[in-house]
């Protein structure tokens, strides 16, 4: 056998690279990829490879020791950024924590079971209106043992109705109360961000609840502060964190208003966050969020009680109802990111969410994500696995910045519940939407199935109608909302006709010449539910007379700039003439006699789309 040399050095016979040769290659490359002028400097190459979060918060291409920053603490040390347990996770993995909210005891009896026996550790259950009926409670739980999982409660204006009615059935099954571990889902002011009203769940309620559990319920906790909504909203990460944070401290000051001491109020919170797919945004946000509380709890004179109980949930604004597999690779991504993030909790959501009740197979989908990530790919083995990166450690020092500052105007402004009253959270999370869904638009935030690499003759899994959520405050939405929207279009119209909406590709000149721009409208007509039929040639008569026979009554040419120079007129002419009601063209706007829209990249796709649609007579 071989035995290496003592001394043996990775990358040892290569010159160490520097910052100023990696910029003059990558400079090099932005140039011949059109990003930078021929003219510009290489010093220049870090701002045009730079983007901006919706919270100003700046990704460069490269972090050094020079743009980075040092990890802050230790874990499960003050200030909480690396985790809020010594160990993590490393011990027992993160509490997988199943949802279930069919409104069939029965049925959610049977799915809690299957969950428990194949890697859920706890469960998280939507009752009431939105979920289980409350009186179903003992049905859903039957043969549960109730000292062994955790049960989280999510009852909304319900919440007081539903507590009494777990103590009942603790009561009923002699659980002992040193063994009942959870929450029971108190949070007036997520429900009045939620319903717009306060009277469903006054705020004061809480604290005879959080009483309770902190005199006899050790490992219960009563109150949750749901930071999704916010989320699921439109809202940013630091808008989602500063919502949390505020709302987090009117609970301490609720509770001990109550009669409990700081650190049993400190001791009663979970904070609810979304995961997304957006891997490094989602670690970053849950590490920023520890020490945003670890400071409230610092500035209360009480540092060692910020340590946060965080529950990570798989974005449902992420979640589409079109080409629903794909969801399978977002929810895993973003609860990868949750593990590597610290989360105590990690929810993921069934990937056919969006279309309503969770079948069996989406639900052990679900459970094995975390079971795989946990004991295949030991993600729990690690504390704080990003800890240390110049990149990580920056983010999450900018977006912590960003969150404080968003909380503190909140509380400027009288506390969570005034800037919910006056409308400073409905319309800040507003503005932040509609930039997200101008970039959503305008593809610049692609949404793979969906606004790219649409599946037209895709077939959906049918499941059973969810119950609506509360409603009349914050808007709920799904990042995939607008296209889906203009698919469910085309798809009536299909259903009406029995013909789907379609527009004819002129192709012209050979394929190496037309086939980007066929493939790439082709592929942006198929995100609005609009179908092609291509036709190929340079003869303005052979394409008008496929165009007859296509059926269709809208065109789009695709070819070469050069190429259109020359024919684009005398094509759009022919298909005019042969009946086209409207000439497109595949390509940056230019004047061409008889085109009269364009499609190219970075276009307002869904704006496209919708001219198209009424182009083609759908309803709507």
């Amino acid at each position: 056998m071989t035995v290496p040399p003592e001394d043996m050095r990775l990358a040892a016979d290569f010159p160490a690279a520097t910052l100023e040769e990696w910029r003059l290659l990558a400079h090099s490359v932005a140039r011949k990829a059109g990003l930078a002028d021929e003219d510009s400097e290489p010093g220049t190459v870090e701002d045009l490879l730079s983007t901006t979060t919706y919270d100003g918060v700046r990704i460069a291409p490269l972090y050094t020791a020079d743009t980075g920053t040092v990890p802050t603490g230790l874990p499960g040390m003050f200030p909480y950024t690396r985790d809020s347990r010594t160990a993590g996770a490393a011990a027992t993995g993160w509490d997988v924590r199943q949802r279930h909210a069919d409104p069939d005891p029965k049925a959610t009896n049977a799915a809690v079971l299957a969950d428990l026996e194949n890697g859920a550790t706890s469960l998280w259950l939507v009752l009431g209106d939105s979920g289980i009926p409350l009186d179903g409670l003992p049905a859903a739980l039957d043969g549960v043992h109730l000292d062994l999982a955790g049960v989280v409660l999510d009852a909304g204006g319900q919440s007081l109705a539903a507590t009494e009615a777990w103590f009942d059935l603790l009561d009923a099954r002699g659980v002992p109360a040193g063994e009942v571990a959870g929450n029971l889902g108190l949070d007036p002011l997520g429900l009045r961000a939620a319903t717009g009203t306060p009277t469903e769940l006054p705020l004061t309620s809480v604290a005879g609840a959080a009483a309770r559990c902190a005199a006899d319920f050790p490992r219960l906790r009563a109150v949750t502060v749901d930071a999704t909504g916010y989320h699921d909203a439109g809202g940013s990460d630091a808008e989602e964190l500063g919502c949390a944070v505020a709302t987090g401290l009117a609970y301490l000051r609720t509770l001990t208003d109550g009669g409990l001491g700081l650190a049993e109020a400190f001791d009663q919170l979970e904070f609810r966050y979304a995961a997304t797919a957006d891997q490094f945004g989602t670690i970053a946000k849950l590490r920023a969020a520890r020490r945003l509380w670890a400071r409230v709890a610092q500035v209360c004179g009480l540092p060692a009680a910020g340590g946060q109980r965080q529950h990570a949930v798989t974005s449902a604004a992420m979640m589409t109802a079109r080409d629903p597999w794909v969801n399978m690779l977002r929810t895993t991504v973003a609860c990868f990111a949750a593990g590597v993030g610290g989360a105590g909790a990690v929810t993921v959501q069934p990937f056919d969410l969006s279309l309503g009740l969770p079948d069996a197979l989406a639900r052990r989908v679900a459970r094995n994500i975390q079971s795989l990530l946990l004991d295949e790919a030991n993600v729990g083995r690690v504390v704080d696995p990003a800890g240390g990166s110049w990149y990580v450690e920056r983010r999450t020092e900018e977006l912590a910045r960003a969150a404080w500052d968003w909380f503190t105007e909140i509380e400027r402004a009288g506390g969570m519940a005034a800037a919910l009253d006056s409308g400073l959270v409905a319309d800040r999370l507003a503005a932040t939407w509609r930039r997200r869904a101008d970039n959503l638009a305008h593809r610049r935030d692609p949404i793979t199935g969906v606004s790219e690499f649409p599946n037209l003759d895709e077939q959906l899994p049918v499941r059973e109608p969810a119950p609506s959520p509360p409603s009349g405050g914050l808007p709920r939405h799904r990042y995939a909302e607008q296209f889906e929207r203009l698919r469910d279009r085309a798809d009536a119209h299909r259903t009406a006709t029995g013909d789907r909406p379609t527009v004819f590709l002129a192709a012209l000149g050979p394929p190496a010449v037309h086939s980007a721009r066929t493939g790439f409208a082709a592929n942006l007509l198929a995100a609005g539910g609009i179908a092609t039929v291509t036709g190929t040639g340079d003869d303005p008569a052979t394409l008008a007379a496929e165009f007859t026979a296509s059926g269709a009554t809208v065109a789009c040419l695709c070819s070469s700039d050069k190429l259109y120079a020359e024919s684009a007129g005398p094509v759009a002419a022919a298909l005019t003439a042969a009946g086209a009601l409207r000439v497109w063209l595949a390509g940056r706007p230019k004047d061409y006699p008889g085109v009269t829209g364009h499609l190219y990249a970075g276009c307002d796709a869904v704006e496209v789309l919708t001219e198209l649609l009424r182009d083609l007579e759908v309803a709507g």
